[in-house]
């Protein structure tokens, strides 16, 4: 690992849309980087996430492919790192962390709680939302909820706390989000960019039917067949009703994206200027 790529690898885990924001825009700005991901990712917004590779063994969003590759096959995952292309590791406890020795580690799971994220994981560390406590378990933490702080950069501190209230889009917040109502396999009746009204049909959980409860645009929707949860967030109606927003990253991904990336910078300036 002793290369101009690797010595700067930086660990994402997670691979939702916001560790997809992450990661995205640090290959753009030519970072190296690999991705952690459950065996079966829960993933709403699958048109903006790497975890597609997860089920699709490649995924493309804007320009940065990404590819499944099994967590013992270090020298694969090198070869594509090389290449420019990420990783994705079905690796729920981010154990590959030990192999690789990153020099950044960012937990951008959005699990609300810290799920075995540690300051000592790499020489820098950043936990994105509630859950992570900087100076404690991470170096940094980057503030995920909407409004005036949002992608702010904590450098003593908490994140603001969970509301349990999605962030509204258009007026709408808690109605704009389905979930399931019991446990079981979710069937899809409708797709990501398809237009839908109040009280239509989205999906089907065993003889339990899931009904949109607003108008707009189906702008996520879990993977049909995935087996869920009760309370398993299962779709995102857009009340704007833009197609185009379907396939885009949010500005709140992009937001704290770019504060992830400031903090990469400002932290490896540092340590070179010594």
């Amino acid at each position: 690992m002793q290369n101009s790529m690797t010595n700067n690898l930086i660990v994402v885990k997670g691979a939702g849309e916001m560790a997809s924001a992450i990661a995205h825009r640090l290959m753009m700005c030519h970072f190296p980087v690999v991705m952690t991901e459950v065996e079966n990712p829960s993933v709403i917004r699958r048109t903006v996430s790497f975890a597609q590779a997860i089920f699709h063994n490649k995924y493309c969003l804007q320009n940065i492919c990404a590819e499944k590759v099994a967590k013992e096959n270090i020298s694969e995952i090198l070869r594509l790192v090389t290449q420019k292309i990420i990783p994705v590791v079905v690796d729920p406890t981010a154990t590959i962390i030990r192999s690789l020795k990153p020099a950044v580690v960012i937990d951008a799971i959005i699990a609300k709680r810290n799920t075995g994220t540690a300051i000592h994981d790499a020489p820098l560390v950043i936990g994105v939302g509630p859950g992570f406590t900087a100076r404690q378990d991470v170096h940094f933490v980057i503030e995920s909820n909407r409004g005036h702080h949002l992608a702010r950069i904590i450098c003593n501190g908490k994140a603001e706390e969970n509301t349990s209230t999605p962030g509204n889009i258009a007026g709408m917040t808690n109605e704009r989000l389905l979930r399931a109502p019991v446990d079981g396999e979710f069937v899809a009746h409708t797709f990501i960019g398809a237009p839908i009204k109040s009280g239509e049909l989205f999906g089907k959980i065993g003889e339990h039917t899931i009904k949109a409860k607003i108008s707009g645009v189906v702008r996520g929707i879990i993977a049909d067949g995935h087996f869920c949860k009760v309370r398993t967030k299962i779709g995102d109606i857009d009340p704007r009703g833009e197609i185009e927003y379907c396939f885009c990253m949010s500005e709140k991904a992009r937001n704290i994206s770019g504060a992830i990336l400031e903090v990469v910078v400002r932290h490896l300036y540092t340590i070179r200027n010594l």
